[in-house]
């Protein structure tokens, strides 16, 4: 099922552990890893770098936009160039794709051909990011057909699955491939259904059980009350060991994710690190 994953690097804090995961899942799953640096062009791009458009011109020579061109350029030469010696060090087998580009068209077109992205929350200017979810993962979130894993600066080992599970069709999928994770890793998957209403959250806990009896995995389902990105939330964050959470993004279900702050960026912004989303 994650034959290949593509891993987008840029350089940030956040490069050597979306390298770490990619490493880990290549062993667990015998997937292929492709590294992806995109050289964004926005940053010596006319419109953009000049002002030309702005209040105040400020037209640079051709040469500072050159220099820039070659700095960005050098840069992702130079990381490609270290995570590179990373997976070597580890014996892993990975492919190379260096592009010019946007980041979000990047990533989202390379993602096509690969069955996983594991990508950093921020990138290389986190620093002025505070606790915010990276302008390019939330737009690749959003815009992206293929599951998507966030991670933070730090690798942990995967010791349990965690699931969010309101019956929609994106939860759906989130369950199948929570399913899928528990059952190649040998973890335990606990389901939570959030719902006020007991009659609901029985029916949709009796369809998550009915779906993952023939997995013969160990899983739980947990019946909670109350906001469902609090609960989440709460359930990754407070897990005794560290646990990848598991949700349907941007669902149509009865709650609407179509604006910020929606259920699914919440749950991105605030729990625990690394999270699946499935589209």
């Amino acid at each position: 099922m994650i034959k290949s994953i593509l891993l987008p690097i840029d350089g940030s804090p956040y490069t050597e552990s979306i390298l770490n995961y990619g490493e880990y899942f290549y062993e667990k799953f015998g997937s292929i890893l492709r590294l992806l640096s995109v050289v964004d062009i926005r940053l010596f791009d006319w419109s953009v770098a000049t002002s030309a458009d702005s209040f105040v011109p400020i037209l640079p020579s051709a040469e500072f936009q050159e220099e820039s061109q070659r700095i960005q350029d050098e840069k992702a030469n130079k990381v490609i160039e270290k995570a590179s010696e990373i997976l070597n060090n580890k014996k892993v087998t990975f492919e190379v794709i260096k592009i010019s580009g946007i980041p979000v068209d990047e990533i989202c077109q390379y993602a096509k051909t690969t069955d996983l992205v594991i990508m950093g929350i921020r990138g290389e200017y986190e620093r002025w990011s505070g606790k915010l979810l990276g302008a390019t993962a939330e737009a690749v979130t959003r815009q992206i057909a293929k599951p998507v894993m966030l991670v933070d600066k730090t690798f942990d080992e995967v010791e349990r699955i965690h699931c969010g599970y309101d019956g929609s069709i994106t939860a759906n999928h989130a369950l199948q491939m929570a399913a899928f994770f528990a059952k190649s890793l040998d973890l335990p998957l606990q389901v939570i259904a959030v719902f006020d209403s007991e009659e609901e959250r029985k029916a949709v806990l009796k369809e998550a059980e009915q779906y993952l009896i023939p997995y013969q995995i160990q899983f739980q389902l947990r019946h909670e009350t109350g906001r469902v990105e609090d609960v989440l939330i709460s359930v990754q964050n407070n897990a005794p060991v560290p646990s990848l959470m598991v949700i349907g993004g941007y669902g149509q279900s009865r709650l609407k994710e179509a604006i910020l702050g929606s259920t699914t960026v919440n749950v991105m912004r605030k729990a625990a690190k690394p999270i699946l989303l499935v589209k």
